[in-house]
């Protein structure tokens, strides 16, 4: 048999030692110690936003290169922002609660800054001149104009208060409330209706739904500061106590069985319940109502938005109470 080894009746050739390492290996894996932490590390993102952050607030806001806001979540107890000049002094005429009023360095005056100005330094409303980068997070990227106004996070009423208002005004109660209803900008367009129809209040649920934000406040050109907002943690629940207090509940809905018109009980105590734009309302509220009215349009037209849609049907129970 060729060849020698194992089969071949030799004994096999031994190897020769290797050159060892000197340990450089066994270091190697032994690792270079605890992870410095991120402010240490000048390769962390968090150390360069760390120190974007501190330069912004040395140098009111001003950066060399613009930078899209980021949109944080917002807490319950935060402070909402108003943006925009018309938005601004609307809410300093209406008497909206501000705490700081925020002014663009080097900004145009005209009178609404000019007024915002004087109204803030009647009030004892701290006013801070910041760059453009700095509103522009506050207001989460929405149009300011060079102006913002802080307001306090907005301190909700219980709904047992809505119907104790009309009782304290001698009158009979009406009251809105919001099913599912998520845009702001609807909440305030129906505070502005339900101020200019006489309604006593308004009502939403604690979850899936607009609150008073910045947004509502904006919209509603600062009849918020005068309408005041129940929140309840069971909307149906709510309005089953209105009904035993007394209260006839209607809800508004495309798919109501009577036109609001001829309606029976719009100049009695009452809940006038509008609902979403796209799903109208839920199966439990729509059950919680007393009688549920639509309102009559041309079939091109499928539906209409919430604000909207508020609007007509409290100035037919407006319409109805003078009659």
């Amino acid at each position: 048999m060729a060849g020698g080894g194992r089969g071949s009746g030799r004994p096999a050739k031994k190897k020769s030692p290797t050159k060892g390492t000197g340990g450089n290996v066994r270091r190697g894996l032994e690792g270079k110690g605890a992870t410095p932490p991120a402010h240490m590390r000048h390769w962390h993102k968090d150390k360069a936003r760390t120190e974007r952050i501190e330069r912004e607030d040395r140098t009111g806001g001003r950066s060399s290169s613009p930078r899209t806001p980021v949109r944080a979540r917002r807490g319950e107890d935060a402070p909402e922002y108003i943006g925009g000049r018309n938005p601004v002094v609307e809410a300093l005429r209406a008497g909206v609660p501000a705490s700081t009023l925020y002014v663009a360095m080097r900004i145009d005056n005209d009178d609404r800054v000019k007024e915002s100005v004087r109204i803030a330094a009647d009030r004892g409303i701290a006013m801070l001149e910041v760059g453009r980068e700095k509103l522009d997070r506050l207001t989460e990227g929405a149009i300011h104009q060079g102006m913002a106004l802080q307001i306090p996070a907005y301190e909700y009423a219980h709904p047992e208060d809505l119907v104790t208002i009309a009782q304290d005004a001698a009158e009979v109660p009406l009251i809105v409330a919001l099913d599912s209803v998520t845009d702001p900008r609807n909440l305030g367009a129906i505070a502005r209706s339900a101020t200019a129809f006489g309604a006593h209040g308004l009502l939403i649920p604690s979850r899936r739904s607009a609150g008073v934000t910045g947004g509502a406040w904006k919209t509603s050109a600062g009849t918020l500061a005068t309408m005041t907002v129940a929140r309840a943690a069971n909307l149906t629940a709510a309005l089953r106590d209105y009904r035993e207090a007394g209260l006839f509940v209607i809800g508004l809905d495309g798919e109501g069985t009577v036109e609001i018109g001829d309606a029976n009980l719009l100049d009695g105590p009452l809940v006038v319940v509008v609902g979403s734009e796209g799903k109208g309302l839920s199966r439990l509220v729509r059950e919680a109502c007393d009688l549920v009215v639509r309102i009559p349009m041309n079939a091109a037209a499928e539906s209409l938005n919430a604000g909207v849609a508020a609007g007509i049907a409290l100035y037919e129970v407006s319409r109805h109470r003078k009659r």
